[in-house]
C-alpha cells in the first residue's frame, strides 16, 4: 500500500504546490481588489476555496475587474 502511494508522489507534490500557489494568488488579488463589493468578494472567496484547482483559475480569468 505505501509503496504504491510513494510511486505517485512525483505527480502529487507538484499538483498540490500548484493548487496552493493559485489559491494564495487568487485570494491575495481578491483582497486587494477594491472594484468588487463585499458580497461579491465573499462569493468569489467561496469559489476560490471550495472549487479547489479550478476555482482560483476561474476567478483569475473571469472575476478580476481591472481598470
Amino acid at each position: 500500500m505505501m509503496l504504491n502511494m510513494m510511486d505517485y508522489l512525483p505527480i502529487i507534490i507538484p499538483l498540490v504546490l500548484l493548487q496552493l500557489v493559485l489559491l494564495i494568488t487568487a485570494l491575495v488579488h481578491l483582497v486587494r481588489n477594491e472594484q468588487l463589493n463585499q458580497s461579491n468578494k465573499i462569493i468569489w472567496a467561496l469559489v476560490i476555496i471550495f472549487v479547489n484547482l479550478i476555482g482560483p483559475i476561474i476567478y483569475l480569468i473571469f472575476g478580476r475587474k481591472e481598470d
